[in-house]
């Protein structure tokens, strides 16, 4: 069991099952079972999957002044997250639409409130941080503190890049100049895949860069093994929603980097956690824990094995 501290955004999120994207203009679309609507968020999600994995996770966010944290750990969810760290210090808890039809096209609206102002209470932090063996952050301004933290304290830094563009990078360079681990995905990227990595590293000189490209699988670098790769989706006949197959495929990752220090090992089981998350709607549903998935790659990848 690894420890991580897990900081970034929350945030409502409503999901709607659309016919087809774009959508055409009817006054009324009644339809059973298409509309989602519970917590999520890049950070939420990786800390409770991380939590189903196995590990022990102190997850930091900042939520609404009048929100309701019980609607983070629903009853019928087996696995708990602890809401001791999530501070209701915002007007309001950001939000977020999606809309996907049955090509697995998406499209999303997201409302991330007032929390650019949002500030950290990071006296919350000092007292843990020595003995957690990960940080992992959402490149959200009140996350900032938290990078001169982990480096006081000589800790592996994780972020996942939000909708990275350039003209956006210059506001994310002190996360990019400082993890070790970065994730982008190609949802906002029209750039060559291989010439953007190439430009990352060399820009910024990270250990690992693992790029989602969706349904068609995931580019990763690793500077200390030197290689750049690609490897396939793992493919799946049940899929009910992809929104945050990303974060499960992130958090599935760095646990298992942190386990064995080995990425390919990681990536291998990382990509199996987000084709079984991709089988479940809501962007918070469909994780495994250790054993399941260690079960499930027996039964796929070595059936004889299992016989």
């Amino acid at each position: 069991m690894s420890r991580f501290i897990v900081a970034g955004i929350t945030q409502l999120e409503t999901i709607v099952k659309v016919k087809e994207l774009p959508i055409q203009y009817t006054p009324y679309t009644g339809e059973p079972d298409t509309i989602y609507i519970s917590a999520g968020g890049d950070a939420f999600n990786e800390s409770l999957a991380l939590k189903w994995l196995g590990d022990d996770v102190e997850f930091m966010s900042v939520v609404g002044e009048n929100e309701n944290l019980s609607i983070f750990n629903p009853s019928d969810r087996e696995v708990t997250l602890s809401t001791k760290y999530i501070l209701p210090i915002i007007k309001e808890t950001p939000l977020e639409v999606l809309l996907y039809d049955v090509r697995r096209k998406k499209q999303h609206f997201e409302d991330l409130k007032d929390i650019r102002e949002a500030r950290y209470d990071m006296s919350l932090v000092e007292p843990l941080i020595d003995s957690c063996d990960m940080v992992v952050l959402s490149n959200v301004n009140f996350c900032r503190p938290f990078i001169e933290s982990a480096l006081e304290h000589n800790k592996k830094l994780a972020v996942k890049i939000h909708c990275f563009t350039r003209e956006k990078e210059i506001y994310n360079e002190d996360y990019l100049h400082n993890a070790h681990i970065l994730y982008f995905n190609d949802n906002s990227i029209d750039e060559e895949p291989y010439s953007f990595i190439k430009d990352i590293r060399e820009k910024y000189d990270p250990e690992i860069v693992i790029f989602g490209q969706g349904p068609q699988g995931v580019i990763i670098f690793d500077k200390v093994k030197d290689f750049m790769v690609h490897y396939d989706a793992v493919k799946s006949t049940h899929i009910i929603n992809t929104a945050g197959a990303g974060n499960a495929l992130f958090a599935c990752f760095l646990h298992y980097y942190q386990k064995t220090g080995d990425s390919k090992t990681a990536i291998h089981k990382a990509l199996l956690f987000a084709a079984n998350k991709i089988g479940y709607m809501g962007t918070s549903n469909g994780f495994m824990t250790e054993e399941q998935l260690e079960h499930w790659e027996e039964l796929i990848w070595n059936p004889r094995g299992t016989m």
